[in-house]
């Protein structure tokens, strides 16, 4: 259960993840804030509707909290934590612990942690999620968590919060576990750029069923993780066009290799996100694209269209 110097925590922001992390401290008996007068009524409604304090301001979300979870798109984290530093007072009692959980590559955490240096109130962990979002589990009344993954010098100091959270240190630098979140994320989310490709094609080609059968014959693990992938991705498209582009500088500066591969990933979910029927699904709200039928069926008419364009 919470103690009572970590009992507040705030997250922003309250996406799909973002709002199952917060029902895992909910029921932990944590109060959870946030700051959501930017975000849409129905974003406020469901996070009202889970036990979350909708705060009027940002400084008096930071005011409230003890820590802040940041888990926002990637393309927003340094914004986010802009925002931070700007309401949170450098004369603050008690430090305020930032946990920035947000899907970027080693070089943009240090940078990250070079601007928040610059608040002695503010003590960065760099961290990030591998796993999907938590849900109930039947026995004991419990939570499922994903890993958090955390670096550098600092460590929450209250042993409740980490266990809650699945909470795990690494005693290294800050970029270490960014770069972990970077390296696991080539494997999942690239290949379901792979598979996004491999079975618009074959549905373009007439062989689709064919492919899943062979796929089912010879690699069905690989058939499961496939489909998978295909009809749960729509609603986070957007999130991971800048997620490839952060592991792309990843791979190129760490890594040695070219940037070419995942920037080319990038815009096969930039090309979901924003050309297709696809990109306009919701978490919790699914329209379309449940099925892997539906999914490549629209990926084809979208990519039709786009060859119309380029021909016409």
């Amino acid at each position: 259960m919470a103690t009572k110097e970590f009992q507040n925590v705030g997250i922003l922001s309250i996406g799909e993840m973002g709002l199952g992390i917060a029902q895992v401290l909910i029921a932990h008996g944590y109060h959870v804030y946030t700051f959501a007068a930017d975000r849409s009524l129905g974003t406020q409604s469901r996070a009202r509707n889970a036990g979350v304090e909708l705060s009027p301001t940002l400084e008096h979300f930071v005011s409230s909290c003890c820590c802040v979870l940041s888990i926002v798109p990637p393309r927003d984290a340094h914004d986010t934590a802009k925002r931070i530093l700007a309401v949170t007072p450098s004369s603050r009692t008690q430090p305020l612990y930032y946990v920035d959980l947000n899907a970027i590559s080693p070089h943009s955490a240090l940078e990250t942690c070079k601007l928040l240096a610059t608040n002695p109130s503010i003590v960065l962990i760099d961290g990030g999620i591998i796993g999907g979002v938590p849900y109930p589990l039947e026995q004991d009344n419990d939570w499922h968590c994903p890993s958090l993954i955390v670096s550098g010098p600092d460590k929450l100091p209250d042993p409740a919060l980490i266990k809650t959270l699945n909470i795990r240190h690494l005693d290294m630098p800050i970029g270490a576990a960014t770069g972990l979140k970077m390296c696991f994320a080539c494997t999942t989310k690239g290949f379901v750029a792979l598979a996004i490709q491999s079975f618009a094609t074959a549905h373009e080609l007439g062989v689709l069923d064919e492919l899943r059968a062979y796929l089912e014959r010879y690699n069905p693990t690989t058939l499961k993780l496939a489909e998978k992938g295909l009809v749960t991705m729509p609603p986070k498209a957007y999130r991971w066009v800048h997620e490839m582009r952060e592991i792309a500088e990843t791979v190129s500066l760490d890594g040695g290799f070219e940037k070419a591969l995942f920037q080319s990933v990038a815009e096969v979910y930039r090309m979901i996100a924003e050309d297709s029927l696809l990109g306009k699904e919701q978490p919790g709200e699914r329209v379309r694209g449940e099925t892997v039928e539906d999914v490549v069926g629209l990926l084809s008419e979208c990519m039709r269209e786009k060859k119309m364009d380029t021909n016409g």
